[in-house]
């Protein structure tokens, strides 16, 4: 089975952030609540999209992760993008910091 864990966007400031054990809401994947096969994620992806977390999170959704040198890592390009903020810019997003 495939790992996975939650991710969304703050509503604040727009920045993606994952689901963590304690079910709240880190910038840092490593920090991520794994979920490991369709039931433990469509349970997760249920935690994250309650109504009490509208004025939170926007969009939470699956996204599949390896674990690679003692990190968790997407397995999508799309999702590596958007840990790591907007590409064309190095002084915005998490580079940045």
């Amino acid at each position: 089975m495939s790992l996975q864990v939650v991710t969304a966007n703050r509503l604040d400031d727009g920045l993606v952030v994952f689901l963590t054990a304690d079910g709240g809401w880190s910038e840092n994947i490593d920090q991520s609540r794994l979920a490991d096969g369709k039931e433990a994620g469509d349970a997760l992806l249920a935690e994250a999209s309650v109504p009490e977390l509208d004025t939170v999170i926007v969009g939470p959704y699956l996204i599949e992760v390896e674990q690679q040198d003692g990190g968790l890592v997407p397995t999508k390009y799309r999702e590596v993008l958007r840990t790591k903020g907007p590409s064309v810019r190095q002084d915005l997003g998490y580079q940045a910091g």
